[in-house]
Order: C-alpha cells, then structure tokens, then sequence
C-alpha cells in the first residue's frame, strides 16, 4: 500500500472539484491506498481559507482533513529539516521552508509525495514524487 501524501496546490484543486486530480484520487482509493495531509499542507490551505473567509471551503477541507488525517512534526522530522537546510545551503539550493518541510516529512515517514510543483522538489534524494495535474 502507498500513503500519498498531498501538496497544498493538489489539496486546492481537489477543494476546487478538479476533474483530473479527482480522477486519479479514485484510481488510487480503488487500489487501496491511503492519504495523509501534512501539517504544513494544514497550515497553508487553512491560512488561505480563513484569509477569504470560506466557509464553506473550510468545513469540506475540515471533512477531508478527517478522512485522511493530518500528520505530525516530530524532532526526527525537524532534525532532518535542519541537516537538508544545511546540506542544501552548501551546494546553493536553498529551498522554500515549507517545501522543506513537506519534504522531509514526506522522507521520514515514507510516504509519496502529489504535487503539482515536481520541480519545487525533484532534488530532494530518496522523495518519491507523482503529479496528478
């Protein structure tokens, strides 16, 4: 089984009934896979939400957020968020905190990482990642 874990741009599409990304969510629940929202995901999309005042919005990302679960930053994750800064900061690539921190939660935890920002992310060694747009 594979936990995909979502972006904040594939958890917008979806909140936006986005035909293609829907599409491959169902692919993947008809195989028996599974989904996690991290918690920097969280904190973007609801940042967003409560910025527009969308009540609606917030109360299907609260419903999707309860059938997929939010992840949980723990000292191995923010460790490892630490080394790849510093590691990253030698060669030059510094990346965006929060994509970092998607990242690294995605690495330490295994999971698979939906985005439609495959470039944001493709030089972080061992990241698994799909783009569904």
């Amino acid at each position: 089984m594979t936990i995909f874990a979502l972006d904040t741009n594939i958890v917008s599409y979806l909140l936006k009934d986005d035909e293609t990304v829907f599409n491959h969510y169902f692919e993947e629940i008809a195989k028996g896979n599974d989904f996690i929202i991290p918690p920097i995901t969280y904190y973007e999309i609801k940042r967003g939400l409560f910025a527009c005042n969308a009540v609606a919005k917030i109360a299907a990302f609260n419903r999707m957020c309860q059938e997929f679960g939010i992840g949980e930053m723990n000292i191995a994750i923010w460790d490892e968020a630490a080394r790849l800064f510093a590691t990253n900061r030698k060669t030059g690539l510094v990346m965006d905190d929060a994509d970092l921190f998607i990242a690294v939660f995605c690495l330490v935890g295994g999971y698979t990482l939906v985005t439609n920002n495959i470039r944001h992310f493709e030089r972080v060694k061992g990241l698994t990642l799909v783009n569904w747009k």
